[in-house]
């Protein structure tokens, strides 16, 4: 599928890898339609891209109405507006509610209205912890939070659409994404922003646990290119597809790689009690992803923490105003947090 002049609506278009897919998305030439209710996402991330071709819809997903008119003037859906890990450990149901639901009633409302191509884009939080590495899209799912269930929900309708209605959806599950625009803050913050931020304000990085737990992470503009290309490429169609690194890192070694990154080899650790639900080990398999798209990533994971400290740097604000945003227990209600 060629995306030049094509109608896309792009749900959290707004948001980290979003923001960064709408980029692309213009980019080749696409009339882009971002959806998002600024809850996640912000604004002045899209600001530069909105013109004739491009338009931001302050729209809660959950506006069944509301979606559904701005559907039928689609022909391809990118859907990645959703609620986080952190989030679902303290508000269970409207993770359930955004992630789950409201995907099931966008996939109603997409095929009703014509759309021709509904590209859902997931998580690898639906594995839960690797049972074995690395981890191929067969891998059993046994998520270990209900942000995890509730994207594989999401996916297991995008899947049923396809096989019931032979409608064309295509899954996509990036593993963890990094890079400008990421989030440090609230109970969306994320370990290698927190941990940036906290190395150039001199604070301490926080561990969870005892750091041997790892991750596959991928540069955001690889992240979202892959996402793009499971899109447009017609042999995705019905398909499950990851998208990382195939690069595994422990939270030990990342904190040695910022240390690194910073020429700050005394940079404090703290190590705190382990979160909630955490998974323990990810490593992505992305042989389909290669073999189905050409997917391969471009931005080394050194080099990706040089871009992100860069452009840290280039905001002009100090790193010690950032962190005021930053909720470190990021999983607790928000009255217990205010309490701290």
């Amino acid at each position: 599928m060629e995306l030049k002049d094509k109608n896309v609506l792009i749900t959290g278009g707004a948001g980290f890898i979003g923001s960064e897919l709408s980029r692309q998305l213009c980019e080749h030439g696409a009339n882009v339609t971002i959806v998002d209710n600024l809850v996640n996402g912000k604004a002045e991330n899209v600001a530069a891209l909105l013109g004739p071709r491009c338009r931001l819809e302050r729209t809660d997903i959950r506006d069944e109405a509301g979606m559904a008119s701005l559907l039928r003037e689609a022909e391809v859906v990118f859907h990645l507006a959703c609620l986080g890990v952190r989030h679902s450990i303290h508000s269970p149901l409207e993770n359930h509610e955004v992630n789950a639901t409201a995907t099931l009633n966008l996939l109603k409302a997409a095929r009703s209205g014509g759309v021709r191509r509904f590209v859902y884009v997931s998580s690898s939080e639906v594995y839960g912890t690797a049972m074995r590495v690395p981890m191929t899209e067969e891998h059993p799912a046994f998520p270990m939070t209900v942000y995890g269930a509730s994207k594989l929900a999401g996916e297991c309708y995008a899947r049923a659409f396809h096989r019931t209605y032979d409608y064309p959806t295509v899954v996509v599950r990036p593993f963890n994404t990094y890079g400008p625009r990421c989030h440090h803050e609230g109970d969306s913050g994320e370990v290698i922003p927190k941990f940036l931020l906290r190395g150039m304000a001199g604070q301490p990085m926080v561990v969870f646990g005892d750091g041997t737990q790892t991750r596959d992470f991928t540069y955001v503009s690889d992240s979202a290119r892959g996402i793009l290309m499971g899109g447009v490429a017609d042999e995705a169609i019905g398909q499950t597809i990851n998208i990382g690194s195939g690069f595994e890192i422990s939270i030990n070694s990342l904190a040695d790689e910022v240390k690194a990154v910073l020429q700050q080899p005394d940079a404090r650790i703290l190590h705190e009690t382990p979160r909630p639900g955490d998974v323990l080990r990810l490593y992505a398999d992305t042989t389909k992803a290669q073999r189905l798209l050409g997917f391969k990533p471009t931005v080394s994971f050194a080099d990706g923490l040089v871009q992100l400290r860069d452009w840290y740097r280039s905001l002009g604000v100090p790193p010690e105003r950032l962190l005021e945003q930053e909720i470190v227990q990021n999983w607790r209600p928000k009255q217990e947090t205010d309490r701290r």
